[in-house]
Order: C-alpha cells, then sequence, then structure tokens
C-alpha cells in the first residue's frame, strides 16, 4: 500500500505544479516552446525525460532480459543520432519555427508539412499510447487493478498534465523527473546485483549470449534495432520542438552534448537493472515458458517486478517513482506534439489562419483529451510494448527524417524529391505494418526499417536529382553561415 500512496502522491504534485504553471500561458509561444526561454540546464533535463519512456522501461527492458547486453543497439541508435543532431542543432535554433513540419513547409511546400504531419501525428499517438500503457501495466502490478483500468487513469492524468500549461510544464518538471530518474536507476542497480546473488549467480542463471555484443539473433537484428532509433532521433519533432524553446542558439547545442550524456547512463543502467533482475526470474514460469521460450509481455515488466518485489522498501518506492517520472514525462511530449502539428499545422496554417492567440491554445487544449483518446484505442493494435515503439519510430525515420536531414545537409534537395520522399516513407510503413498485423507477412518488427527507410531515401535523391534544383532562398536558411546572410538580407528588404 505504501508502494500505492507514492505514485498516486507524486502524480498528483506533477498536476499541481502543471496547474500553477498554467497561469504564465498567455499565447502560443508560451504553450507550444515555453516562451522560447529555456536555458541549458532545464533544456538537457526535458530532453532525457522525453527520450527515455515506456519504450526503455519496458520495451528495452524486456528486451535486455531476454537477450541480454546486445539490446543496446536500440539505445546506440540514439546516441550515434545525437552526435549528429549536436551539429544541427545550433541551426534549428536559428530558423525559430515551432515544428519540424514547419521546416517542411519552409524547405519544400505545403504537401511535405500535410505528409509529414500525419506521419507524425500516427507515430507519436503510438508513442503516447504504449506510455498509457505502461502506466497500466506499472498500477496492476502494485494493486491488482485490471490494466486496462489502469492505462485509462494513465490517459486522464496525463492529458489534464498536458492541457494545462503544454510546453511550459512539460519542461518545468523535466528537470525534476529527470533527477529522479537518474537518480532512482543508478540507486537500484547495486542494490539488484546484490538481490541477484552477484556476477557469479547472474552468469550462471543467464545465458553466455546475454553478455555477447550481438546476443543470439545476430548482426541483422542488432541492426534493425539500432537503425528505427537512429533515424527517428534525427527526425525527433519533441526534440526540435524543444531546441525551439531554447534561449539561444548555444543553449541548444550545449543541451545536446548533456543529452548524450544522460542518456547513455541511464540507457545502460536501466537495461543493466533488467538484466540483473532477469537473472532472478530466469526460470520463473510467469516470465519463461515450459519450452524455455519467454513470455514477452512479461518480460516488459521486470523492472517494475523487481521494483515492487525484490528490493528494500525505500530504493522499490525511488525506483517506482523514477517509473512515474519516466511514463509521465514522456507520455505528456509525445501528446503535445501532435496536439502542437494538428493546431499549428493544420488548424491554423490551412483551416483557420487568421485565428486569435486565445482560439489556437484553446483549440490545441481541446485537442489534446481527444489525442489522448484516439492513443488509447492504438494501444490496442499490437502485442507488445517493443513492436509499437519499433513501427513508430519507423515512421518518423522513415518518413520525416531523410527529408528533414536533407533540408540541412544537402543543397541538390528538390521540393518534389523532399515531398516524394515523406510520401513514400510514410506507406510503405504503413502498408508493412498492415501486412504484418493482418499476418500476411510476419516480418518481425525489427525490420521494417529496411524496406521503409531505403523507399524514402531513394525516391529523395532520385527524384531531387530528376528535377531542377531548388534557388538558393529556399536552402539557404538551412545551410549554417548562409542562414545568417540570408537571414540579414530578407530582414533589410523588409
Amino acid at each position: 500500500m505504501l508502494y500505492v500512496w507514492v505514485v498516486a502522491i507524486y502524480a498528483a504534485f506533477l498536476i499541481f505544479v502543471s496547474f500553477t504553471r498554467s497561469r504564465r500561458v498567455r499565447d502560443q509561444e508560451d504553450f507550444m516552446v515555453a516562451g522560447r526561454k529555456v536555458s541549458t540546464l532545464f533544456l538537457v533535463g526535458t530532453l532525457v525525460c522525453t527520450w527515455i519512456g515506456s519504450g526503455s522501461l519496458f520495451g528495452g527492458a524486456g528486451r535486455a532480459f531476454r537477450e541480454g547486453f546486445s539490446a543496446l543497439w536500440m539505445s546506440a541508435g540514439a546516441w550515434v543520432g545525437l552526435a549528429v543532431v549536436y551539429f544541427l542543432a545550433p541551426r534549428v535554433r536559428r530558423i525559430a519555427e515551432f515544428t519540424v513540419a514547419d521546416i517542411l513547409e519552409r524547405r519544400y511546400n505545403q504537401w511535405a508539412r500535410l505528409f509529414g504531419s500525419i506521419a507524425i501525428i500516427i507515430a507519436y499517438l503510438t508513442i503516447a499510447s504504449y506510455q498509457f500503457d505502461g502506466g497500466g501495466r506499472l498500477l496492476y502490478i502494485l494493486t491488482g487493478l485490471n490494466p486496462v483500468y489502469g492505462k485509462i487513469i494513465t490517459c486522464g492524468l496525463v492529458a489534464i498534465f498536458t492541457m494545462a500549461a503544454g510546453m511550459m510544464s512539460i519542461v518545468a518538471m523535466d528537470i525534476f523527473n529527470g533527477t529522479l530518474m537518474t537518480l532512482g536507476i543508478l540507486i537500484a542497480l547495486p542494490v539488484v546485483y546484490k538481490v541477484a546473488g552477484g556476477w557469479s549467480h547472474i552468469t550462471s542463471n543467464l545465458s553466455a549470449e546475454h553478455f555477447t555484443a550481438f546476443g543470439r539473433l545476430g548482426v541483422l537484428p542488432a541492426l534493425g534495432l539500432f537503425f528505427p532509433t537512429f533515424f527517428l532521433l534525427l527526425g525527433e519533432s519533441s526534440m526540435y520542438q524543444k531546441f525551439f524553446s531554447a534561449k539561444n542558439e548555444r543553449a541548444a547545442r550545449n543541451a545536446v552534448i548533456g543529452m548524450i550524456v544522460g542518456v547513455i547512463i541511464v540507457e545502460v543502467a536501466l537495461d543493466t537493472v533488467a538484466i540483473f533482475g532477469g537473472s532472478i526470474y530466469a526460470h520463473d514460469p510467469g516470465f519463461v515458458n515450459a519450452d524455455g521460450s519467454f513470455v514477452k509481455a512479461a518480460t516488459e515488466t521486470i523492472i517494475i517486478k523487481v521494483a515492487a518485489t525484490n528490493l528494500p522498501t525505500i530504493v522499490g518506492v525511488v525506483l517506482l517513482c523514477a517509473a512515474v517520472a519516466i511514463i509521465f514525462s514522456t507520455a505528456n511530449t509525445f501528446l503535445m506534439i501532435p496536439a502542437t502539428n494538428i493546431t499549428r499545422d493544420i488548424y491554423q496554417r490551412f483551416i483557420n489562419p487568421n485565428a486569435s492567440q486565445r482560439t489556437i491554445v484553446r483549440f490545441q487544449r481541446i485537442m489534446i483529451p481527444l489525442l489522448a483518446a484516439l492513443a488509447f484505442v492504438a494501444s490496442t493494435f499490437f502485442e507488445t510494448i517493443l513492436d509499437m515503439a519499433l513501427y513508430a519510430y519507423t515512421m518518423v525515420g522513415a518518413a520525416v527524417t531523410p527529408a528533414l536531414l536533407a533540408a540541412f545537409i544537402w543543397r541538390r534537395v528538390t521540393v518534389k524529391g523532399g515531398v516524394a520522399s515523406v510520401a513514400a516513407g510514410m506507406i510503405v510503413t504503413a502498408i508493412f505494418g498492415f501486412l504484418n498485423k493482418a499476418g500476411i507477412i510476419p516480418l518481425d518488427y525489427d525490420y521494417i526499417i529496411y524496406p521503409a527507410a531505403g523507399a524514402s531515401i531513394i525516391t529523395l535523391i532520385v527524384v531531387s536529382l530528376l528535377t531542377a534544383p531548388s534557388p538558393e532562398e529556399k536552402w539557404g536558411p538551412f545551410m549554417g553561415e548562409e542562414s545568417k546572410r540570408v537571414g540579414e538580407s530578407v530582414a533589410e528588404v523588409g
């Protein structure tokens, strides 16, 4: 019962802070990008919290239980992606838009914006949906509550939090959530190691492949984990939206360094806790079938199971609060982003371009609970959280990332090439997802990135080379120092 009370009090605290922050929201800039006043420290906190979500807490941890340290290939994709983003962050902040779709229209046209928005909305609602699923599993383990009811509670609380103050409340709480998340996992790590019986017991209870680079499945599945997160990170809308929130270009770039360090520490520690915890339950029929195969959905609850069952009370409480922080901080961001896309990229751009600031904020607040309900429904379409994560990552990584990255690094990319790339990536991902769900092509979600990203990149290059180059006013603002010169010229003309 203590665990339940602590989790409830922490969730109530988050809601309280959100409502106090809501008084500071005056316009869409406050609601969508926190007034563009966010410092490096707060950016690091919110970026780490956004990336470490139920995909890591449940999907990645479950994979670590089943496969060992090779599960970190999923995390490594993000680490490499962040190294690339380090060089893009100042340019992104300099452009000072609101959404990734803003960038797509500015570099290409309104169709790139529309297709990109659709891909982002689909992907991010999927990501939000498995945060709700994670909350349902957490409440089930703690209370025995039906996971469906737990998902409903999580969905409602996240929607309320996000509606109140938008990005302003998210950024305000994520520095606290990030600290709690990091401390909780790092404190739990040595304790779980001791409870598991030390290294000799851990290695004797798990297969030797758990401690190899590629595990028992080999290189292709490992890369199938690497590339979805790599491509997602390069086109990750919430990250770009938070760069737009930075107070200046330097804060945006420095935040990437902090994010790299924070994400590596937390994800390595999280997967290690899952492996150590997995050694405790390596022969438990609740996690392993009689034929030796794993119960995938059960393995994804290993962190929560260990926290609630095997750890000293105080350590268990801290780890469970860290789990709540992980679920909550990611869910609200990935609910905020599609609401921003619909508001900014569809409603404000195509339906009501003359809407007042008050109308825009009110419309976005209305969209948040509606999208939360839609995300809840989406959570019923997949067997495991890892499947949901890989599908969502591929949708963004294949549909948005190639065209977005090309906008910043390839002057020769054309409007038609960018639009065709976004459409190709989105369509191929959707088709393979449907065929997989229908059992027509039982392709593991680890592999969908190959045809989807391949189609998007090839289309981008071929169509661009077959069409006339874009004028300098299209590519200039995206090419480093050129952006400053073009911006100054435009200002002088204005």
